[in-house]
């Protein structure tokens, strides 16, 4: 185990379940203070985390409103008094139907979270980064941010804009010695891919099939993406969007 992140503190979205919550214990694992943030609580990342001999704190929230994100910024500045990182990973993946049956709750409800959760943190977070004149961004984007997906038309819509998005502050802080990047998962073993499964052996495995590897991808292996592009290692990569897809976008 790699010590890369001792001393460091880290705030994770979404970070009660899936990919965020491998995330948060594998920062944790490097040494890392954990902040998760999650709209449903769940001690079981916290508890690893603390297995582990590591630190964490849970804050609820829901990225789509300001206060809540104020408010983790506020909390993790009382308790570990700075910000190194933040993988921006909280969201929904909303109601599947097509482009004319997609609802405009739906539409709203997906846009709030995926894309305007990502801007709110990005926005309070980086200042709390420019005190120290270094800091590193991972936002969560998906496979469904570099190609179509057939009746998620909101989900699309805000993976492409995260893309967007990333570069775009990329490119506003790069000068600042805050980097911001993106990852962009392909099928992963995860509660949403159980959701669109239904846990049905045969819908997961045609998920598997669209893998050119031949299989559903597992939550660490995004994390590990993760923790390298906030690493020193990744020091000359900003503004990327970074594939963790099995080969599903070079198809």
């Amino acid at each position: 185990m790699e010590n890369r992140f001792i001393g460091k503190v880290v705030i994770v979205t979404g970070g009660s379940f899936g990919i965020g919550r491998a995330t948060a214990i594998a920062f944790a694992e490097e040494g890392a203070k954990v902040v998760v943030a999650d709209w449903v609580e769940d001690n079981e990342t916290i508890d690893r985390i603390k297995d582990l001999g590591g630190e964490a704190i849970f804050i609820k929230c829901d990225v789509s409103k300001a206060a809540d994100i104020q408010n983790v910024i506020t909390q993790t500045n009382a308790k570990f008094s700075r910000l190194d990182y933040a993988f921006n990973n909280a969201g929904i993946e909303g109601i599947s139907g097509n482009t004319v049956e997609c609802t405009e709750e739906n539409f709203d409800r997906t846009i709030g979270v995926n894309l305007k959760g990502v801007w709110l943190c990005m926005k309070y977070q980086i200042p709390e980064m420019l005190k120290q004149g270094k800091g590193a961004i991972v936002n969560c984007a998906s496979v469904a941010g570099l190609i179509g997906f057939p009746t998620l038309p909101a989900y699309v819509a805000t993976k492409h804009a995260v893309l967007g998005l990333t570069k775009t502050t990329a490119l506003e802080f790069v000068r600042s010695g805050i980097r911001v990047n993106a990852v962009c998962p392909g099928a992963i073993k995860t509660p949403m891919i159980d959701r669109l499964t239904g846990k049905k052996k045969e819908a997961e495995e045609q998920f598997a099939t669209m893998e050119p590897i031949g299989r559903i991808g597992e939550p660490e292996e995004v994390a590990k993406a993760v923790l390298w592009l906030c690493s020193d290692e990744a020091s000359f990569v900003t503004g990327h969007s970074l594939a963790v897809d099995g080969g599903w976008v070079a198809q």
